[in-house]
């Protein structure tokens, strides 16, 4: 069904805008009247991108109004903002209505409006969320869903936006991390550049034109410096040829295999990732079995954050076994990856019948963990990269300086 962007006048005089679904022009004019909306100018919304098609489907024609994914922070607060205007007696299409009316993005009020039409035209919350995968994913989806059927949508959607809050946080942090070695990476790496390509080649000119014995260091200096200029073309493509062949390796079930176990073999990284995972695992598990949704669906859905392929398909086989009428703790432990804390903490909320708060405890320890190992990272990279460039540095100046001191005691 084509997709209709409008802007009208309601019978208060308040100007709206949005979108509507319907077959035909005329019939979006006649879907808005019935809804109290004149309209005074209506295009098709995905013309463009549907142009040289025959037709399109809902969700393609959602894809299209909404290519970015929102940040977790901005879906957040559209969440806290839906669940306090539900919370205070408001009808949910009219709550829609109002967040996409004040939404100052085009791409959000476009999305929210969709929504809301699906909605009046009786269709639930969860699945009109479903039709935006690349706005709601599916654990969202299932957690609206979940709060629909217990008549508990407020409390889910404010869950939500709490675990959406402490998932940018946490990506924040980690982020943060590696964003100050990166930059001090490259910075350094295009300081050397330049001295190399451009100010060493000019030196080694007048070293040649007065026929100075070079110093060890120097000739390393030029010798690397001639390298890079005459070989630069073919050395830019080796690059280019292992970072698309790394890419197309781990593409791969056996490459991304392979890759995996490397990461979680690697002596600093892998403990780091596996908090990673499990602080996301045991977040978003709890967040999902404290909103209603039952195990095996949760543990579904949770495979999404897992982004390890060997920690996944163990997540998949507890999912199993639990089918079969086993325990989770019982399978993970099985896998010989997940950390004893977790395995423990999931045994003990399995007996005790309280599942969730332990994965909300287990989450908030892993969490802490990381910030604190990235930040001891980060203190001990900092002077080592200022070493290691400042020895970089020393090297050329000396390769540089002493054969100019040499000219000047031949002068002399």
């Amino acid at each position: 069904m084509p997709v209709f962007a409008y802007r009208g006048e309601t019978a208060e005089g308040r100007t709206v805008n949005g979108v509507v679904d319907a077959d035909s022009p005329r019939g979006a004019r006649a879907k808005l009247r019935e809804t109290g909306v004149f309209v005074t100018e209506l295009t098709e919304a995905h013309a463009a991108a549907s142009k040289g098609k025959e037709s399109a489907s809902p969700a393609a024609a959602s894809r299209s109004l909404f290519q970015r994914k929102v940040p977790a922070a901005e879906l957040a607060l559209l969440s806290r903002q839906l669940s306090a205007l539900l919370s205070a007696g408001v009808q949910l299409t009219e709550a829609l209505g109002a967040l996409s009316d004040q939404s100052p993005r085009p791409v959000v009020k476009r999305m929210l409006s969709q929504v809301r039409e699906r909605v009046r035209e009786g269709s639930t919350l969860a699945d009109a969320f479903a039709a935006h995968p690349d706005v709601f994913p599916s654990l969202y989806v299932g957690m609206v869903r979940a709060g629909e059927q217990a008549a508990a949508l407020e409390a889910v959607l404010d869950r939500l936006a709490e675990y959406s809050e402490r998932q940018a946080e946490f990506t924040s942090k980690v982020r943060g991390a590696m964003t100050y070695p990166a930059i001090m990476m490259l910075v350094g790496a295009g300081i050397m550049g330049f001295l190399v390509s451009y100010v060493v080649p000019q030196v080694s000119t007048i070293f040649e034109q007065q026929k100075v014995a070079l110093p060890t260091m120097t000739k390393i200096l030029l010798a690397f410096s001639g390298f890079l200029r005459d070989y630069w073309l073919l050395l830019a493509g080796g690059i280019a040829g292992i970072v698309v062949g790394f890419a197309t390796a781990i593409s791969t079930p056996r490459g991304r295999q392979l890759y995996d176990t490397a990461m979680l073999r690697a002596p600093y990284i892998g403990p780091t990732t596996i908090r990673i995972i499990c602080a996301r695992f045991a977040r978003t598990l709890g967040t999902l079995l404290a909103s209603g949704v039952q195990l095996l669906p949760a543990l579904d859905a949770v495979k999404g954050v897992v982004t390890n392929s060997l920690l996944r398909d163990a997540v998949e086989e507890s999912r199993e076994s639990i089918r079969e009428g086993h325990g989770m703790a019982q399978t993970l432990a099985q896998s010989g990856l997940f950390p004893p804390l977790l395995i423990e903490m999931i045994r003990v909320g399995e007996r005790s019948g309280e599942l969730e708060p332990m994965l909300e405890r287990v989450a908030d320890n892993y969490e802490h963990e990381v910030s604190h190992s990235l930040n001891q990272m980060t203190t001990i990279l900092e002077p080592v990269m200022t070493i290691v460039m400042a020895a970089v540095i020393v090297f050329m100046m000396l390769a540089v300086l002493m054969p100019i001191f040499q000219l000047n005691q031949m002068v002399q």
